[in-house]
């Protein structure tokens, strides 16, 4: 089981951002797609579990002072480093000889997913504001890589949703990392230098608001538009704000955000506004030859 976590299954679910581009598309019972999207997504998994590795190898000491870091494989000794070291360098293996059968394209894509984060690995999280730009890039990467495995156009709209919600996910957890700061009296990790709660909630409600405008403008741009063949998209603005508001709840209100990962697993008006928010763009991108919805 402790060779399990160590691979951080449940941060997996991040990498089914390659799915968005098809879904998006308007393509997504092209069923020939899937298996290199399948693959993909594999590829994904072992490179960032590789990385998952390395950085739980770097941090050993800092998470033992972690309340749930310290928890983790390394930090707790429930996994040697040597053999920690012997699994990373399998699924870097793994990872690109798979991503090479793909597409090369996409062995690149993977490639500067995997040298930023290894980057980010060997000093550039203790950089405060860097550090959460890179962890939001990691998910903009993810959304092309699956672009350029099933060959489908991304807007630039969507890329800077991403962008942004990653961004909005990744100063919540910072916020947390102060919070954990100021009950306990020691720095979780050395950016939480360069954050205090006034910074980060100015900063969560600018993006917060950038995202609103952002995802306006994407569901009335001309471009969208022409290609989902719809109007309506800006109904789905609703379950979008509906999301928003209840992470804006946890952090606020409950001084509980963590682990974006943990809330998407545990929340359920999350898990509903999500379902939602899918259901909503599904039946208007592909059931929209229907009366009610033209």
């Amino acid at each position: 089981m402790a060779y399990l976590l160590l691979l951080r299954p449940r941060d997996w679910a991040k990498n089914l951002f390659l799915f968005i581009p098809l879904f998006f598309s308007g393509e997504l019972f092209v069923w020939n797609l899937y298996p290199k999207l399948l693959l993909g997504f594999i590829a994904f998994c072992c490179i960032a579990s590789s990385i998952y590795i390395i950085n739980d190898y770097r941090d050993i000491e800092d998470d033992k002072k972690h309340p749930e870091k310290s928890k983790r494989p390394l930090a707790s000794g429930a996994v040697s480093k040597q053999l920690a070291i012997i699994i990373c360098l399998l699924l870097i293996f793994a990872g690109f000889a798979i991503s090479y059968f793909i597409r090369e394209k996409f062995l690149f894509v993977l490639s500067i997913y995997f040298l930023i984060n290894l980057f980010y690995s060997f000093g550039l999280k203790n950089i405060p504001i860097l550090d959460i730009v890179i962890l939001s890039i990691g998910f903009v990467l993810r959304v092309k890589a699956g672009a350029v495995i099933t060959l489908v156009g991304v807007s630039e709209w969507l890329n800077i949703m991403i962008f942004l919600l990653a961004l909005f996910m990744a100063i919540g957890k910072r916020r947390d990392d102060v919070l954990l700061k100021l009950s306990s009296g020691t720095d979780m990790r050395r950016a939480i230098k360069g954050y205090n709660l006034d910074f980060l909630n100015v900063a969560i409600a600018l993006v917060c608001s950038v995202i609103v405008v952002a995802y306006l403008m994407y569901t009335m741009s001309p471009e969208v538009l022409k290609r989902m063949g719809t109007y309506r998209l800006y109904y789905t603005c609703l379950f979008v704000l509906a999301g928003i508001m209840r992470y804006l709840q946890i952090i606020f209100v409950q001084s509980a955000s963590g682990s974006p990962t943990k809330i998407l697993y545990k929340d359920r008006f999350i898990q509903v506004s999500l379902i939602l928010w899918i259901a909503s763009f599904y039946l208007l991108i592909y059931m929209k030859d229907i009366t009610i919805f033209k």
